[in-house]
């Protein structure tokens, strides 16, 4: 009986493993998501991702720290792929740029990565919510990615439309986020002039 219970759980460890590679995923970009591609991270570069969770943080505060590096690496990793690592920060450049992103491409991906660090068991103070919008007036329709806190259910907005590829994106409480606080809403570089 012994023999046949160790065998059981011998056979359960390759399935309680970390896996070595999160499933492949899609990547918006062209505005609006008009383009998505495959983006599928190496062992290497996954490892690297996980390795920002290798020490537990100690509270909710340490982990949206983490959660914001991550945000920032993984963009980095599929902006390589995608096209898109000459993303600038909001829509300085100009939808004529190539590889520029708007608010939905950027939230929409912002969420794909938080859903792939909570599915991966990687987020011990936080869950992935999804996206919300804010609309301020109807010309000022704004998009983010939502992480919620798992004890006191405060929710955070994850918006990297405000930073360049590969930058650390803007945590914030989402009622903040909601009104553009001036404390924590960050200026856009005045717009690029250009065109097709």
């Amino acid at each position: 009986m012994k023999g046949l219970a160790g065998g059981l759980l011998l056979g359960l460890l390759p399935a309680l493993a970390p896996a070595a590679t999160p499933p492949p995923f899609n990547i918006c970009h062209g505005y609006g998501c008009r383009h998505q591609t495959e983006i599928r991270l190496t062992a290497a570069e996954w490892s690297s991702v996980r390795g920002l969770f290798r020490r537990p943080p100690v509270d909710a505060a340490a982990e949206r720290s983490r959660i914001a590096a991550a945000v920032a690496l993984l963009e980095s990793l599929a902006g390589r792929r995608s096209g898109t690592s000459a993303d600038r920060a909001c829509n300085s450049a100009g939808s004529w740029v190539r590889g520029q992103q708007d608010c939905i491409d950027e939230s929409t991906n912002t969420a794909t990565y938080l859903h792939l660090l909570d599915d991966s068991g990687l987020l011990r103070w936080h869950r992935s919510v999804g996206r919300v919008r804010r609309n301020p007036w109807l010309f000022d329709i704004h998009w983010t990615a939502v992480i919620g806190e798992r004890g006191s259910g405060q929710r955070y907005a994850v918006d990297s439309w405000y930073g360049a590829n590969g930058e650390l994106p803007l945590v914030a409480p989402l009622e903040l986020w909601r009104r553009k606080a001036a404390s924590v809403t960050p200026a856009c570089p005045a717009p690029e002039r250009g065109g097709r």
